[in-house]
């Protein structure tokens, strides 16, 4: 039992890291080499891709994704998907797709002349599954080396883990209160239980050992 109890909050708090992992907002210092437009039929990995635009049709079985292509400074390439996520989850509310294409756009370049810029995004690149993260904002940086602090992340998980905490202290509170004497009266209860059969059995064989003596 111990070994399930530690199998499942371990697998527990591995589903919570990848939740916070794939919704929280990441900055990526790239350079854009392209925007294109594709049309995308949507299967099993359909959980991993937007809802319709703000104002389309919905429910259809694909449509045209906006993507940027870009470069990071070690030449490693990584795509974005530019999607609204409108009031949905996760909760950008973003409604500009059109708008941040043609700022990405404008902000393309070669390598013999590079503009870093900073998109910041949320979700995963997973090329076996055809999954892209979705970016959420675009603006030039003056250097690859630059760097952002996540406020809104750090804000959220403290927000996150004081929930955590609050709720794990009423429940110690709670077992001590009120699970744990009932466990321990259950635990006296059966001893006493124990005691009790155990002098029976004492008489018992008291009895048998006297008709024994008997018997002899």
């Amino acid at each position: 039992m111990v070994y399930v109890k530690w199998g499942f909050w371990t697998l527990f708090w591995l589903f919570v890291a990848a939740f916070f992992h794939y919704t929280l907002p990441q900055h990526d210092v790239v350079r854009v080499t392209d925007t294109y437009e594709k049309r995308i039929d949507f299967g099993e990995n359909s959980i991993f891709w937007a809802k319709e635009d703000s104002g389309n049709a919905t429910g259809n079985v694909n449509r045209d994704v906006f993507f940027i292509q870009t470069k990071f400074p070690n030449e490693k390439v990584m795509v974005y998907r530019n999607e609204d996520t409108s009031a949905g989850w996760p909760p950008y509310f973003k409604f500009d797709t059109s708008n941040l294409q043609a700022e990405a756009g404008d902000l393309k370049s070669s390598s013999a002349d590079p503009q870093w810029v900073a998109i910041k995004h949320y979700g995963w690149r997973n090329e076996f599954l055809s999954i892209y993260p979705n970016a959420v904002g675009v603006k030039a940086v003056d250097s690859p080396d630059a760097t952002f602090i996540p406020w809104l992340n750090i804000l959220i998980l403290t927000v996150f883990f004081a929930f955590v905490w609050a709720i794990y202290v009423r429940w110690c509170r709670f077992r001590q209160a009120r699970i744990d004497p009932v466990l321990e009266d259950m635990g006296d209860s059966l001893e006493a239980a124990g005691d009790n059969l155990a002098e029976k059995r004492g008489r018992i064989r008291a009895w048998l050992d006297t008709w024994r003596g008997k018997a002899r």
